[in-house]
């Protein structure tokens, strides 16, 4: 994201990084997750799940921010993320 001006905290601001988990056989394929995650970290699946529907996939690995949208969206709730470990940095 672009900022027109630098806020004066970003060096404080951690930002959390988050791992998303897919309960596939509860998925329907309504692809909500997919189309309002922030990241755009989603994309539906070429594999069926019990029901006959495309769960969605995870396209880039490490970049959720772990913002739950996807949990709040998903009315199946098929779809949570979780904190991961912070990468160190050297």
């Amino acid at each position: 994201m672009a900022f027109w001006r630098v806020p004066l905290d970003t060096q404080e601001i951690q930002v959390t990084l988050g791992t998303v988990c897919i309960i596939d056989d509860r998925c329907k394929g309504c692809g909500y997750c997919i189309e309002f995650c922030p990241k755009d970290i989603l994309q539906f699946s070429e594999k069926f799940n019990r029901k006959g529907y495309h769960p969605p996939i995870v396209t880039k690995e490490g970049e959720c921010v772990n913002c739950h949208y996807c949990e709040i969206i998903c009315p199946e709730f098929a779809i949570f993320s979780v904190e991961s470990e912070p990468a160190e940095t050297k």
